[in-house]
């Protein structure tokens, strides 16, 4: 969408698109245990999306664990275990205004592995936002990017999507497009007003884990606002924290010795 001068009811919707999601992703943090399967996060959520006013639901991504890598689109039945990372892409529509909006999490820990893969994941995809402004060519965009060689494929083709930016509105898959494939041959002038999706994917190097986030963003007179809200900054650890045996000895020995 292209939301010029004054045309702010056309953001709006956006906004309360991207807000409802923000709640989603609460739910998310607050039931991703070990012992939920990822159908049962995807139930929960549509059933919430409905409740805050969507009117259609067009997929919820849901994947975790050895899922992740290499990267469906898709949910199952996988049951979450200990450790496991995950990532949830949410694509709603709220008064006819779209979301994509993926957020990663780790379920009751984090290995270094998936911690380095997800700050990689969030410098690409800061990298991008940094250069969003007016008068800015998709093409300097997609170039922050890694390389489909850098990612383990043959050509760009080939992981088309996994670095990736789109336009927003009542479509899910509008201009301005931004990806290596076809960016640096048919590059597009950023405007102000223009809202559009940036994502980013980077496999762990446990061979099984992976990061993917995404965030929303409008373009405004010297920069751009993000809408997606969901914190994302760092990767989010969920679950329970458990009491090991060994803390609790310690703290009784210590309130003996006082």
């Amino acid at each position: 969408v292209l939301a010029h001068a004054g045309s702010q009811p056309l953001v709006d919707p956006l906004v309360d698109a991207a807000a409802i999601v923000d709640g989603v992703y609460e739910r998310i943090y607050e039931r991703l245990r070990p012992g939920v399967r990822e159908h049962e996060i995807v139930a929960d959520a549509m059933r919430y999306l409905f409740e805050q006013g969507s009117e259609q639901v067009e997929a919820i991504n849901a994947v975790s664990g050895d899922r992740c890598n290499p990267h469906p689109h898709v949910f199952s039945d996988r049951l979450i275990r200990p450790g496991d990372q995950a990532f949830f892409d949410i694509i709603h529509s709220f008064m006819g205004y779209r979301t994509c909006y993926y957020r990663t999490f780790c379920v009751g820990s984090a290995s270094s592995s998936q911690v380095d893969a997800y700050k990689q994941c969030r410098q690409w995809l800061d990298d991008a936002i940094e250069l969003v402004r007016p008068g800015m060519t998709t093409d300097r965009i997609a170039e922050v990017w890694p390389t489909a060689e850098e990612l383990g494929f043959t050509d760009e083709a080939s992981c088309f999507g996994l670095q990736f930016g789109h336009g927003l509105g009542v479509g899910l898959y509008e201009s301005p497009m931004i990806s290596r494939l076809h960016s640096f041959h048919d590059p597009v002038e950023i405007e102000e007003g223009m809202v559009f999706a940036l994502e980013t994917y980077c496999p762990a190097s446990d061979g099984r884990s992976a990061a993917r986030i995404e965030e929303e963003v409008l373009v405004t007179a010297d920069g751009c606002e993000v809408l997606t809200k969901f914190p994302a900054d760092e990767l989010l650890v969920c679950g329970r924290t458990y009491v090991r045996g060994a803390d609790i000895a310690e703290l009784e020995a210590a309130a003996a010795a006082r």
